[in-house]
């Protein structure tokens, strides 16, 4: 995918999709090391990160614009605690808003849901590349997102330059 050094960049990143296709590919994004890669390809005018997650400050700090919204806590039909905050259509909606001053749209997630979304973009002028991974399994990256976008960009090979190798969690504070 081109980028031109004039166009005007925004990043969607939809937190749990890109958290789950790295997870699966075994690296961790370094994500200031994502704001100077894709500072260098254009104009970089927004960089929205979406999640449900709220040990998010330094992304807040560093670049990032970090749409919340409260997760909602439910007990499954096996009593497990879950834990869910959908946060696809806050997305959709900032990209829909945001192709009236953006040229390019980089949409961080390979759900397929998205399609219509970034159909709708296009129409509207913007160019949209889409950064998921195929070479996870299952696959992370939607078929036919894929093939809407006007671009794919794989994940691991983007993982190459803004990655960095997966740290062990500590357990050792987890309470039981």
């Amino acid at each position: 995918m081109t980028f031109y050094p004039n166009e005007r960049l925004g990043l969607f990143i939809d937190g749990a999709n890109l958290y789950s296709a790295a997870k699966a590919l075994d690296f961790d994004i370094d994500y200031k090391k994502l704001l100077e890669e894709f500072r260098k390809r254009g104009r970089l005018v927004r960089a929205n990160y979406y999640t449900a997650l709220i040990e998010i400050d330094w992304l807040d700090y560093n670049g990032f614009k970090v749409v919340t919204k409260p997760a909602k806590e439910y007990t499954d039909d096996n009593g497990r605690r879950r834990i869910k905050g959908d946060m696809d259509v806050d997305l959709a909606v900032d990209v829909v808003e945001a192709a009236s001053y953006l040229d390019h749209i980089v949409l961080f997630s390979g759900d397929g849901d998205f399609r219509r979304v970034v159909e709708a973009v296009q129409r509207k002028g913007a160019r949209v590349s889409v950064v998921s991974t195929l070479k996870s399994s299952p696959p992370m990256a939607s078929d036919d997102l894929r093939r809407q976008a006007d671009a794919f960009i794989e994940l691991a090979e983007l993982g190459k330059l803004v990655g960095r190798e997966r740290r062990p969690r500590d357990y050792s504070d987890d309470e039981d």
